[in-house]
């Protein structure tokens, strides 16, 4: 790790002089969580809030808290920010709502200041919308995802890559599937020779290993595919990602999240072999946007569609 630069040799602070610095484009990702009651969701997303649209308030004051961070960080550098976006995802099942901001600059400075800036207002503009309802509104895991530009380059958070560690295929539904070397995924179609493939819109099911490692802890003796799973990944925490978040596979593969885990109605194969069934708990489902092949052991990467 480098120097504190926000001091000099004295180690008195300083704004750090960037006059000699090359412009560039630069790209700043942050992301916050909000975490409500079940009841204020559901307020939320009605627009039942009498203050207002909770989150087109949020996302305007997220826009004017960019503007005003030099003002609030002591050694931030005054910017002529290019571009800001808020997006919110609304993670039902959680009562969680996701904040993320976009900030961008062709500058000699980066704009991670700016990011979490915006997450951390928007945060506090929806407990201020909401509070009359709800005082135990909780903001936290607030950080950056993900940076661009700048002599140090591209920077990813950890917790957006992960690691397929194996493919599994089926010809029938409602049964463990077998493990394969080599993935051929289709475009809006899904695994080439699997059972679940189709014009709908689980046409990928995705399981962590280690939700399969907790199953074998208790004494269960599982294969990989066991619960019906075309993907076994490593890293990421499956459950957490939104509806509508694309997964890249490789180097071209890529799918959209399309539901979290799923009502089981009936008890399958897969429950009467194993005793049990975490796919509709534990697993996620998606559809393939762009095809291509991929072997197992290939990176797994959360992309933010910026």
């Amino acid at each position: 790790m480098g120097k504190l630069s926000h001091f000099d040799e004295a180690g008195r602070s300083r704004m750090v002089d960037i006059t000699a610095k090359d412009e560039t484009k630069r790209v700043a990702i942050a992301q916050a969580k909000v975490r409500v009651s079940p009841k204020t969701m559901e307020l939320i997303k009605g627009q039942e809030i009498e203050k207002g649209d909770v989150l087109e308030v949020a996302r305007v004051a997220g826009i004017m808290g960019v503007k005003r961070t030099a003002d609030l960080i002591p050694m931030c550098h005054p910017l002529l920010i290019s571009g800001v976006d808020l997006k919110f995802n609304l993670i039902e099942e959680e009562a969680i709502i996701e904040i993320l901001a976009v900030t961008k600059i062709a500058g000699k400075t980066g704009v991670e200041m700016e990011a979490l800036t915006a997450v951390s207002v928007a945060g506090l503009t929806i407990y201020d919308m909401c509070k009359a309802v709800d005082k135990g509104i909780e903001i936290g895991d607030i950080k950056l995802l993900k940076k661009t530009g700048g002599k140090n380059g591209v920077y990813v958070d950890q917790d957006l890559i992960g690691e397929v560690v194996a493919f599994c295929s089926s010809l029938e539904k409602g049964t463990a599937k077998e493990q394969i070397a080599e993935a051929n995924f289709k475009e809006n179609y899904g695994l080439e020779r699997d059972a679940h493939a189709g014009d709908w819109h689980r046409q990928i099911s995705l399981l962590a290993i280690e939700d399969i490692d907790y199953m074998r802890e208790q004494g269960l003796d599982l294969k990989l595919g066991a619960f019906g799973e075309n993907i076994v990944t490593k890293g990421l925490k499956l459950t957490e990602l939104p509806l509508g978040r694309k997964l890249k596979l490789g180097e071209e593969v890529i799918l959209e999240v399309t539901q979290i885990g799923k009502e089981c109605h009936n008890r399958c194969n897969i429950y009467h072999q194993v005793g049990d069934c975490i796919m509709p708990k534990r697993g996620i489902f998606a559809k393939v946007i762009q095809g291509g092949t991929v072997k197992a052991g290939a990176k797994l990467e959360v992309l933010l569609n910026d």
